[in-house]
């Protein structure tokens, strides 16, 4: 029981570990930030359904230690004498007989540690579950605030547009432009306004997939307003993926096969059964000796022996097989974890890589489109131009906020991992 706490203990300090450092990287200097993606992930837990049925899972195997430590029915039997017996002390009327079966000694025992090692792996369930989940949660919320940053992005774009739109039509008025400048303007807004329509609709799906995560009715989100990358990549400690809790979950169940394998060989020993007849007696008439009509008490011992015990061979085969089977699983899901883990810290140093390029590329193109509007104020602005720097300076931007989504779905997928 003692190594069993412990071994919880162990995998809260993990859960925890993994919770924690899955904030201090989202903290960066953003403490609302967060704050706020820490309060959904501390709902989203409380009111998963999936996380009370799997803590309600775990609860039924640590009961099943409880139903471990029990012994055979007890056996009444009773019956009564239709023809009766004539025995020296009289005719026997009735019978009552009482039995117990006992395992082997150490039994019980094993059945309990069986037991045990299935409730320490629905355990580990517990915890994966809730890692899953937060991991779930915070991709969801950045692939929310990437869409309503675009929303806002566009809208600003829409509002130049309507700037050069003004410009335009008082260039066209003083021969400096014409009316093509502001259609191709407005169609530009058309354009746009499309794509923050189509926006808004992946918004609002994505809202509703948050919503169910936090199991809660439909209700608009908060996103923080803005959120960076950090200058530097945080530093990253990668424990031995041994101890993820999805590689921990084949080590218990290793072990409760191992502890299976014990209960087979317990179960194939013999079985020892305790008991007492009594039998009723009836006096034989004018006959006066001692012994006249005494009842019987007789204690009874039994031994249950499996003989023919080919089922017990059978079982240790098949649990060692399991054994190897398990193995194979962990090493593939190992590799699996492994080759996630690597690909999630190149994708995410990728998105550090966009992030900074489309930051020098955002100013390049500001600086441009400033050198634009003062040469509007000594000849012909060229809409022409104009344009062209508006659309580069918002495709600059839409992917500037996509590396930022790339980058912090990555680092949820690294903090389940590596913690």
């Amino acid at each position: 029981m003692k190594n069993k706490i412990q071994y919880k203990n162990i995998l809260k300090i993990s859960y925890f570990k993994y919770a924690f450092c899955l904030i201090v990287t989202l903290f960066c200097g953003f403490y609302g930030h967060a704050q706020l993606l820490e309060n959904y992930i501390k709902q989203a837990i409380e009111n998963s359904p999936q996380v009370k049925a799997v803590e309600l899972n775990y609860k039924v195997a640590e009961e099943k230690i409880n139903e471990a430590n029990t012994l055979p029915n007890t056996e009444f039997s009773a019956g009564y004498f239709v023809s009766e017996p004539e025995t020296k002390t009289g005719p026997q009327k009735a019978k009552v007989s009482i039995h117990q079966m006992m395992p082997w000694f150490g039994t019980i025992t094993a059945r309990e540690n069986y037991s045990s090692s299935l409730a320490d792996a629905a355990y580990v369930d517990i915890v994966i579950t809730k890692r899953q989940l937060a991991m779930q949660v915070t991709q969801t919320y950045y692939q929310l605030y990437a869409l309503k940053t675009k929303q806002k992005i566009l809208q600003q774009n829409i509002d130049l547009l309507k700037t050069y739109e003004d410009l335009a039509l008082n260039a066209v008025e003083v021969n400096k432009a014409s009316a093509v400048d502001v259609l191709k303007l407005q169609i530009r807004q058309n354009e746009i306004n499309e794509q923050k329509e189509l926006l808004m609709g992946d918004e609002f799906a994505t809202e509703s997939k948050f919503n169910n995560l936090l199991n809660q009715e439909e209700q608009p989100i908060m996103v923080e307003d803005s959120i960076t990358i950090l200058e530097e990549e945080p530093f990253l400690t990668m424990n031995d993926l041994e101890l993820h809790p999805e590689l921990e979950k084949y080590d218990q169940l290793y072990l409760s096969i191992k502890q299976s394998t014990k209960l087979n060989s317990a179960e194939s020993l013999p079985n020892i059964g305790f008991g007492l007849d009594y039998i009723a007696v009836q006096k034989l008439p004018n006959e006066t000796f001692n012994d006249n009509g005494k009842d019987v008490f007789m204690p009874t011992v039994s031994v249950s022996i499996p003989i023919f015990n080919q089922q017990y061979k059978s079982a240790n085969r098949q649990l060692k097989i399991q054994q190897e089977e398990l193995k194979l699983k962990k090493e593939n899901r190992k590799n699996e974890l492994d080759s996630r883990l690597k690909d999630a810290i190149q994708q995410r140093i990728s998105a550090r890589i966009s992030y900074n390029a489309q930051q020098k590329n955002i100013t390049q193109a500001k600086n441009a489109e400033e050198i634009l509007l003062k040469q509007y104020e000594t000849s012909t602005l060229n809409f022409r131009d104009v344009l062209d720097i508006q659309e580069l300076q918002l495709k600059f931007q839409l992917k500037q906020i996509e590396a930022i989504k790339n980058y912090y779905l990555q680092t949820a997928i690294i903090n389940y991992l590596s913690n």
